[in-house]
């Protein structure tokens, strides 16, 4: 159960884009939030479905809710699959929750970059209420990732156990062990990649090689 913030009359809206410094502005609006002992929402915006993303954007998405979890924000937006202007999709996220504050990044890392670099603050004050205040945080633009690994766009796929382990397919079989997504390495013939599935509602991430996990599966499985 969430503990009641002392103030209602402030909430605080941090808006993230895939990239390292998306754990800085969460941490940043916690801060605010913490101070004014106020509700903090978490919100990300992307033209595709959530089905779509690529490995590492799936990845800064787990963390971001992590994140959201630990900060004990009032709930973690993602808008995936959204058609509309950023602009537009923030300013309705705002009214619905009675946002007064909305926390930006400028990076050169990221798509929240051309918010500071033009027209973009201009149309966010025009949709957003004059009662709104808009942080610009400054992030470093220098931070890299994690492996210099890219991946395919995720396929759906199972893990089947077997004697030696767990093995990738990509059909569905009544002994399956997991089913989740598949991120193969973009390069390689042999399925190589990223193994993602949920279990007890939180996300599990296993490494792939020819076909077989390397990576140690503790968890209880989910048997269909």
């Amino acid at each position: 159960m969430k503990k009641v913030k002392g103030r209602m009359d402030e909430s605080i809206l941090v808006c993230v884009y895939y990239g390292p410094n998306g754990e800085r502005l969460i941490r940043r609006g916690h801060k605010m939030a913490s101070m004014l002992n106020c509700p903090l929402y978490i919100l990300t915006v992307d033209p595709l479905p959530y089905d779509k993303f690529d490995a590492e954007k799936s990845s800064y998405i787990d963390q971001w809710k992590e994140l959201a979890e630990q900060f004990d924000a009032e709930e973690f937006i993602m808008q995936d699959n959204e058609k509309r202007p950023v602009a537009k999709v923030i300013s309705g996220i705002a009214q619905k929750y009675n946002i007064t504050q909305i926390v930006i990044g400028q990076t050169a890392q990221n798509r929240w970059e051309e918010i500071t670099k033009g027209s973009f603050v201009n149309v966010l004050l025009r949709e957003i209420s004059s009662f709104i205040d808009i942080h610009i945080v400054a992030l470093d633009r220098t931070i890299k990732g994690g492996e210099d690994i890219t991946y395919e766009t995720g396929v759906r796929g199972y893990l089947l156990k077997e004697k030696d382990g767990y093995r990738l397919c990509f059909t569905c079989q009544k002994q399956i062990s997991h089913e989740g997504i598949f991120y193969k390495e973009i390069g390689t013939d042999f399925n190589n990649g990223l193994f993602k599935f949920v279990h007890n509602g939180k996300t599990y991430q296993v490494h792939v090689t020819e076909d077989y996990v390397v990576d140690s599966i503790e968890e209880p499985l989910n048997i269909m």
